[in-house]
C-alpha cells in the first residue's frame, strides 16, 4: 500500500540518519577528492562509490534503484510488474512512467567571495567544495533520468545552464562548473526572485552556499521557491574556521567580499563569534524547517556522500 510504503521510507531514512556517523568513515575525505583530477572524475568517484555502498547495505531499497518504481496496488495491470526487482526483493513493483518520476531539479551554487575561504590545513575551499558537490549532484541525477539545470550566483545570476536530460548535458553541466570561480558579494534577493519567476513547473530546487547574507533575506528567497510548489533543499557549506574560530593569536581578518580589515585578539571575541554564527545556523534551521524546507549544514571537513544522502531523502519523498 503507498501509505505503508511511505512510512517503510520514512524508517529507513531515520536509520540512515542514526547509522550515518559510524558509515561516513567509509566516505571518501575531501582530502582524497582533491587529488584526483577533473571534476567529472571526482563526481563520478563519489557517486559510484555511494551507490555501492547503498546497495551492500541494509537499506538497499531505500537507494535509487527504486527511484522509478511504485509499489503494486491490487488492481494494476500484472504486464507492468518488473519481474526482476520481485526477484532482487520479493516484493511487487510496478515501473513508473517517466512523465511521472522524472523531475527538474535546478542546483543553484553560490559564487561570491565569500566561498573562497579555506582553512591552511584543508585541501578545498567553500567553492571548491560546492563545486564538487554540484558536480555529483548532476552525476547522481542524470543516472536517475532527472533534468539537472546549473545557476551561478553572487548578486546577481552569473551562469545558468537550463534543466534538461538530453545526452551530452551533464557534459555541458560540469564544463560550466569548471569554468567559475568567487568573485563579487553576496545578495541573495535578486537572483532568488529571478529564478522563482523564471520556474515553470514543479520541481526540485537545491542551493549551495554558504549564506552568508541577510538572514531575512536568505529565508524570504527560499520560502519563494518553496510556494511556488518546488522541493527546496540548502545545503549550508562553512568551513571548519568558521563555526570553530580556532584561531590563538592577534589576526588581521579580510573580509572577502569587501576587503574591509580588521585586527581581533581571539581569545577576546571567540564567545561571541560562535554564539553569533550559533544563532544563526539555528535561525536557518529553525526558520526554513518551519516552513517545510530541507536544511543540511555541511562543513568542509566532511564526506561529500553525507549531503548527497541528504538529496536521496528529499528525492524519494518528492517521488
Amino acid at each position: 500500500m503507498p501509505g505503508r510504503e511511505r512510512e517503510e521510507r520514512a524508517v529507513q531514512g531515520n536509520q540512515v540518519n542514526q547509522d550515518n556517523e559510524g558509515r561516513a568513515r567509509n566516505f571518501l575525505d575531501p582530502a582524497v577528492i582533491a587529488r584526483l583530477g577533473t571534476l567529472e572524475l571526482k563526481a563520478k568517484t563519489i557517486v559510484e562509490g555511494l551507490l555501492s555502498g547503498l546497495h551492500r547495505s541494509p537499506f538497499k531499497g531505500f537507494s535509487v534503484e527504486f527511484a522509478e518504481y511504485r509499489q503494486y496496488i491490487r488492481g494494476d495491470d500484472l504486464s507492468t510488474i518488473d519481474w526482476k526487482v520481485f526477484a532482487r526483493s520479493d516484493r511487487y513493483y510496478i515501473k513508473k512512467f517517466e512523465e511521472d518520476t522524472n523531475l527538474n531539479c535546478h542546483v543553484l551554487i553560490d559564487v561570491s567571495g565569500s566561498m573562497a575561504y579555506r582553512s591552511r590545513e584543508l585541501s578545498l575551499s567553500k567553492f571548491d567544495y560546492a563545486a564538487c558537490l554540484a558536480a555529483s549532484l548532476g552525476y547522481l541525477m542524470s543516472r536517475q533520468r532527472d533534468g539537472v539545470g546549473l545557476m551561478a550566483f553572487d548578486d546577481r545570476i552569473v551562469s545558468a545552464v537550463p534543466a534538461s536530460t538530453r545526452p551530452g548535458h551533464l557534459k555541458n553541466l560540469l564544463v560550466a562548473l569548471t569554468q567559475l570561480h568567487p568573485g563579487s558579494r553576496t545578495d541573495v534577493a535578486k537572483p532568488f526572485r529571478q529564478v522563482a519567476e523564471a520556474l515553470t513547473r514543479r520541481g526540485m530546487i537545491i542551493v549551495i552556499s554558504d549564506l552568508l547574507d541577510d538572514p531575512e533575506a536568505v529565508v524570504r528567497g527560499l520560502k519563494l521557491f518553496h510556494h511556488r510548489g518546488s522541493d527546496v533543499l540548502v545545503f549550508h557549506v562553512l568551513d571548519p574556521d568558521e563555526i570553530d574560530f580556532p584561531f590563538d593569536r592577534a589576526t588581521r581578518f579580510e573580509d572577502f567580499e569587501t576587503a574591509e580589515e580588521v585586527m581581533a585578539v581571539p581569545d577576546l571575541v571567540r564567545a561571541d563569534y560562535q554564539k553569533a554564527i550559533g544563532g544563526l545556523i539555528e535561525r536557518y534551521r529553525r526558520e526554513l524547517g518551519g516552513a517545510g524546507i530541507d536544511y543540511q549544514l555541511l562543513n568542509t571537513k566532511q564526506p561529500i556522500e553525507t549531503a548527497l544522502l541528504a538529496y536521496l531523502y528529499t528525492r524519494a519523498r518528492a517521488s
